[in-house]
């Protein structure tokens, strides 16, 4: 019974999903803005993808320019009503890097160090163009992969998904919130007395705004310390409702906008029941591992009831755990409970979602991530019939596998080194809240966070030094732009191969047997890229390695 919750959530997103798409795909692939006779030569060429890669690349340096400036200069300019003062290089470098990579791991709290003017103009700026770079990304791979030698122009990609989609939709989410109870005003803090007489200050701001784009974007990134696990972020069950659906809207969607550019709707409807088939059944394990009653009551003489450690009482074990799976399969890392007070399998589940980082992904780049899989898959297929890999008519040679395997190893070598890394140095000793098996945990829950950019933590990790700020910045950058220039030079490069017709020896891409392929395919490489590690960790901690 009390998954009827969480499934009504996706369904209700599921169905949102498709007529979503189709909006998109009308507003964001109509080629006539990108002709040049429409646009202007001058104003937005053709590209293809070393253009259009080095277009991404420049505007998202010049964006980790500017908010850089904007937070250095925090203290002396204007909406800084708390008179908060200056933010560490160290600190800065990470949170910059991690807005730009759309991860938006905080080391900090929002309300205690970031102006106003630092978060309007730089990171809810970084929100939106962070976002729209991966859904542009995934426009340009799909042009290519319909058989278009032209990817499009990166700076009408980001421009039209901006102003076309991200603002509308944010607008109305932040009006619902605004209804909901969440706070948008640009007064400082509230001072109060309580009925003890002890005075008080209430921290508040344009949250609603902020928070808006923090879910719709795969962003994640708090106004406060706590992000929506505080009242003024995520007051009741309605306000969680939206949020939570509004996690995973446009990753589904970006599904369908990739079919219908690519004209192949059964293929991303195969794509689309694999991701949806692993979403349950990650979602249900989750709650069903938080059901049990926490690791530390065990044994003990007390009433054993589902784990509320860390949970906000006003939405409970399923919704806690319901979200903790969602922002973690999509790239999103926002919470509403406290992710380190996770039953170990349940933290587990969420682990194993940033470790495939593709089960609908973040806006755009999820589906780049899958086309690894997808490219894998096929060429297993192509293995098995004894023919040569096809994907969409174009030959899958060896130049397109070197690529995918390098985006599929990249992110295994960023966590594990990571891991082992400050495993065995202070760096990473020093900052763990818990010795033993859930300090690993930590060190490791952090990693995958950077790695996969989704940005949630197992917070007792004491995160805040110049050595895990520095480090964990490059990661996040690293795993941010690697991972999408691959595909690009992988679409780039079949869309310039001549088009095989199809016949009945060709492996289709559009049926039930190459779901079941492509399932097997993600869930046996993340079993042996991360098995290991795993029961190094949580299932260490589930069987009683808790010291």
């Amino acid at each position: 019974m009390y998954l009827i919750t969480p499934i009504i959530m996706i369904i209700l997103a599921s169905l949102l999903s498709y007529p979503l798409g189709k909006w998109m795909t009308a507003l964001l692939d109509n080629s006539r803005r990108i002709n040049p006779k429409v646009s202007g030569t001058s104003l937005a060429p053709e590209q293809d993808w070393k253009k259009y890669s080095i277009s991404l690349l420049i505007f998202n340096g010049c964006s980790f320019l500017f908010v850089w400036v904007v937070l250095s200069l925090q203290q002396i300019l204007p909406l800084n009503p708390d008179h908060l003062g200056r933010i560490s290089p160290s600190l800065i470098f990470h949170t910059v890097s991690s807005f730009v990579a759309n991860t938006n791991q905080q080391h900090y709290s929002g309300e205690s160090t970031m102006s106003y003017s630092s978060q309007i103009f730089g990171l809810m700026w970084l929100q939106f163009v962070s976002a729209g770079s991966g859904i542009a990304a995934m426009l340009a791979a799909s042009r290519a992969l319909s058989g278009k030698q032209s990817m499009g122009n990166f700076h009408v990609d980001l421009r039209r998904t901006v102003l076309y989609v991200l603002l509308p939709l944010a607008f109305i989410e932040a009006i619902l919130l605004l209804i909901a109870g969440v706070p948008m005003t640009l007064h400082g803090s509230a001072h109060a007395t309580t009925l003890e007489g002890i005075a008080q200050t209430i921290a508040r701001g344009p949250v609603a705004a902020f928070v808006a784009i923090k879910q719709l974007g795969t962003n994640g990134g708090g106004f406060f310390g706590a992000n929506s696990a505080h009242p003024f972020e995520n007051p009741n069950i309605f306000s969680n409702w939206i949020e939570c659906l509004s996690i995973v809207l446009l990753p589904m969607a970006c599904v369908w906008v990739f079919g219908r550019i690519t004209g192949r709707m059964k293929h991303a409807a195969i794509l689309f029941g694999v991701m949806l088939m692993l979403f349950i059944a990650f979602i249900s394990l989750g709650a069903y591992f938080e059901h049990q009653p926490a690791m530390v009551t065990h044994n003990l003489n007390v009433s054993q009831d589902s784990n509320l450690e860390g949970k906000e009482l006003r939405f409970g074990s399923t919704s806690s755990a319901s979200w903790a799976i969602t922002t973690t399969i999509t790239s999103n890392g926002s919470v509403n409970s406290m992710h380190d007070s996770l039953n170990p399998l349940t933290g587990l589940i969420a682990l194993i979602g940033m470790w495939i980082n593709s089960i609908f992904g973040g806006v755009g780049v999820g589906m780049l991530n899958m086309l690894i899989y997808v490219i894998i898959g096929v060429f297993i297929c192509g293995m098995m019939v004894g023919r040569s890999p096809e994907y969409l008519t174009k030959k899958v040679e060896t130049k397109e596998m070197r690529l995918a395997l390098l985006a599929l190893l990249l992110h295994p070598l960023l966590i594990l080194a990571g891991t082992a890394w400050f495993c065995y140095n202070s760096w990473g000793l020093s900052t763990i809240n818990n010795p033993g098996v859930h300090g690993f945990s930590e060190i490791l829950y952090e990693f995958s966070s950077a790695s996969a950019n989704n940005g949630s933590g197992f917070e007792g990790l004491k995160d805040n030094t110049t050595a895990w700020n520095i480090v964990t910045g490059i990661v996040m950058l690293l795993a941010r732009f690697i991972p999408i220039i691959l595909p690009l030079m992988i679409a780039g490069s079949l869309s310039a191969k001549q088009a095989i017709p199809e016949t009945k020896g060709t492996f289709r891409t559009d049926t039930l047997l190459f779901g079941i392929i492509l399932l097997g395919s993600i869930l046996f490489i993340g079993a042996l890229l991360f098995l290991p590690v795993s029961i190094l960790g949580p299932v260490a901690e589930s069987l009683g390695g808790i010291s």
